[in-house]
């Protein structure tokens, strides 16, 4: 009976829900004729003529110091600001942009990598009654739709599970997932379904089975974010803008209105961090999109104004692919905190996250070991017993700083809405700050209308609506087969080549070194678990690539796939953008001592490094401790008490078994934990000791000892190479 009571309100609620949602939306629909509140229709055609190929980055630092006067200059190169450098270029007005990194450097590299319109975002709005809320999201599905037409080799639908563990709730969040998609309406991607236990078993195997009463399916997009933003920023170079990364804005330049008699912006003093050179780029409207850092720029043109932007740390985790299923994602939508937390197959790898947390601006976030412990915790909740969540699995992590849009009357930031702001201030800066990813095309166009409106700028209409970024003109789904069949490359290369450049893949393809084998014939990868090529990193400088850090992180996404491939990737890394960038020796040197840095500090390596330390606990029963001893032995036969290169050199070669001394030398440094070249009794077993409890995964000398142990036994001879799990 109570059960009754409980689905019968929550139908009743759910109706009224419903309703609700229908009345915004035709009242939205009314709006949109009379105020032009929504765009829903593609826009004009671009009439400016697209160049072939973008211009050199030191073009575009010519450009930027060359030219009289611009109309806008854009302060920031993440997704917002490349968009608004894209929006104004297409209208017509000569546009420049300048970045003191990387393109997407900051937080628009490090998001969840969904293009969503926030299915809490709505609850909001149906429990609050939240016009502004419910436009939100009205909007984000719009900007979804649009960004999965425009880019579409970088992005697809992605169908995300919500299990349910309680009766009463099935009927409660299929209204809600049925109400989102009622709000995207004809831009629906597809549509939800409610699954039974079995059938949800059945396409999320790893999931926890136990009170678990079905699911239900919805759907929305997946991007690859970095690769996302380096293609509007190119898009944006090649229609005309002047864009140059590591290139900062030391100071606002200021002049008198002679009508007025007040201060008004009027371009920046800007240096080039590679070089040190400092130069003025005049703009007749200067925008500040600089995500978390706004503030910053702000207080350049006004000391006393105050913050409008309170950042919130969101950390991502990353674990091996067999985490989840290839093609379908998992929603927590109540978390132990109230949070929510996404568990989603990309890149042939799974991500978990994200954290919500009030933090500092900086421009190195780093992932704390709280916040990990945390989503793992959460993902345990959430799958079976049988599959042990490790910490040694955590290939890589990181922190992003969302640029949250201050409620001074707000203490918690979850609370915060992420509807975006543009603001002039009294000298004509324009800044846009706070919104989403997924927004960032509408942002831009708001921000382009109030810059125009307030410098009185001579510009058309929008166009960015249907305008197909870098890649997407040529591409299609079958676009890799022409790839394997014309340069003889491996499918999987091939398929993540058109999946990251689109129909620029071709020019990647045409420079793929030969590489001597029957098959494939072209594109010698830079590490053999992951299909980046050494042709990319070539590519990858014509991208305006300048730093090792950019070719790990934006360019390819090893650093946010395993850190540690990352760092055995650099050496060749390092060493093809030397020869295209022609770095001395030092340069180099200073470039891998920055670059593992990064991964250190930034991806999560030196959490992962402090799984295992010398002060590591050793908790081992007496019965494993004379096992793990007697393999020890194996190897230090002369009981030394510690294993050198030799000694595992001599126990391989016994069992034909053959490793380059590079590559053992790498193995056992994982373990050294004091730095004296060897491997001592008591860090081999806190090694074991740490691999039993999950601190640590994939440690290769473990996988070798055993192995070896093994065919000494058994004279059988087993090849070894890195493990993908733990013992």
């Amino acid at each position: 009976m109570a059960f009754r009571k409980v689905v019968k309100g929550t139908v009743l609620i759910g109706g009224g829900a419903i309703a609700t949602v229908f009345g915004l939306s035709q009242f939205s629909q009314y709006r949109s004729k009379h105020d032009n509140f929504m765009y829903v229709q593609a826009a004009e055609p671009v009439n400016i003529p697209m160049k072939n190929h973008f211009p050199t980055r030191e073009d575009q630092l010519l450009a930027l110091q060359n030219t009289s006067e611009f109309d806008v200059l854009v302060i920031g190169g993440g997704a917002t600001g490349c968009g608004c450098a894209l929006d104004a270029v297409t209208r017509g007005l000569k546009t420049a942009l300048v970045e003191r990194d990387d393109f997407s450097s900051g937080t628009s590299s490090r998001s969840t990598k969904l293009i969503h319109g926030g299915v809490r975002y709505l609850q909001k709005a149906i429990m609050r009654l939240d016009f502004e809320q419910y436009r939100m999201v009205k909007e984000a599905l719009h900007e979804r739709a649009n960004l999965l037409e425009i880019a579409p080799h970088l992005s697809g639908p992605l169908p995300i599970m919500l299990p349910v563990y309680k009766w009463w709730q099935l009927p409660y969040y299929w209204v809600g997932i049925k109400l989102y998609d009622l709000v995207a309406g004809s831009q629906c991607l597809k549509s939800s379904y409610v699954l039974s236990k079995s059938r949800a078993l059945e396409l999320f195997p790893m999931l926890q089975k136990d009170r678990l009463v079905g699911a239900i399916v919805y759907y929305d997009g997946q991007h690859n974010d970095a690769r996302m933003n380096l293609a509007i920023a190119l898009t944006a170079a090649r229609y005309g803008a002047a864009t140059a990364n590591y290139t900062e804005v030391v100071h606002l330049l200021k002049k008198t209105d002679p009508k007025s008699g007040k201060e008004r912006v009027c371009g920046a003093r800007c240096r080039d961090v590679l070089t040190g050179q400092e130069f003025d780029v005049k703009a007749k409207c200067v925008i500040n999109a600089t995500g978390p850092f706004t503030d910053s720029v702000r207080k350049m043109d006004d000391q006393e104004v105050s913050n409008i932007c309170q950042p919130s740390a969101g950390v991502h985790i990353v674990m091996p692919g067999y985490y989840s299923p290839d093609n379908m994602g998992l929603l927590d939508p109540a978390t132990s905190d109230g949070r929510v937390i996404f568990f989603l197959p990309w890149e042939k790898m799974t991500i978990a996250g994200t954290t919500d947390t009030p933090t500092e601006v900086t421009p190195h976030p780093i992932p704390t070991e709280e916040d990990i412990n945390f989503i793992l915790t959460e993902v345990r909740n959430y799958l079976s017993c049988d599959v042990e969540v490790r910490r040694g699995d955590v290939l890589a992590a990181w922190s992003g700083i969302r640029p949250l849009v201050t409620d001074p009357s707000s203490k918690d930031t979850q609370s915060i809405s992420r509807n975006h702001v543009v603001a002039v201030s009294d000298s004509g800066l324009v800044t846009i700050a706070g919104g989403k990813w997924t927004t960032y095309r509408s942002m831009a166009q708001d921000t382009i209308d109030a810059a125009i409106q307030a410098h009185n700028l001579k510009a058309g209409p929008c166009k960015t609506v249907g305008l197909l970024l870098q890649g997407a003109k040529d591409w299609s789904p079958t676009l890799y087969i022409r790839l394997v069949q014309d340069y003889g490359l491996e499918s999987e290369v091939a398929q993540h080549l058109a999946s990251t450049y689109g129909d620029k893949a071709f020019e990647v393809a045409k420079i793929a070194q030969v590489t001597g084998k029957r098959w494939p014939i072209v594109g010698k990868r830079l590490v053999s678990e992951f299909p980046y090529i050494e042709a990319e990193i070539t590519y990858g400088v014509k991208e305006y690539a300048c730093t090792a850090v950019d070719m790990i992180s934006r360019r390819t996404r090893l650093a946010f796939l395993n850190v540690q491939a990352a760092d055995e990737a650099l050496p060749r890394i390092i060493a093809i953008m030397g020869k295209e960038l022609h770095w001395s020796e030092q340069k180099k040197k200073e470039e891998l001592e920055s670059a593992k840095k990064f991964l250190y500090y930034e991806m999560g390596y030196k959490a992962k490094s402090e799984q295992l330390t010398d002060s590591s606990e050793i908790t081992l029963i007496p019965s494993d401790i004379d096992r793990y001893e007697k393999r020890f032995h194996m190897f230090d036969k002369e009981k030394k008490g510690f294993i050198t290169i030799l000694d595992v050199q001599s126990v391989l070669e016994s069992i034909s078994i053959q490793i380059d001394e590079n590559t053992l030398h790498e193995i056992l440094n994982e373990v050294d934990l004091n730095k004296n070249g060897q491997v001592e009794l008591n860090e081999f077993l806190q090694l074991m000791s740490a691999i039993q409890k999950g601190y640590v995964s994939g440690s290769r000398l473990a996988v070798l000892m055993k192995t070896a142990e093994e065919n000494l036994r058994e004279r059988v001879v087993i090849p070894v190479d890195r493990s993908g799990g733990g013992l």
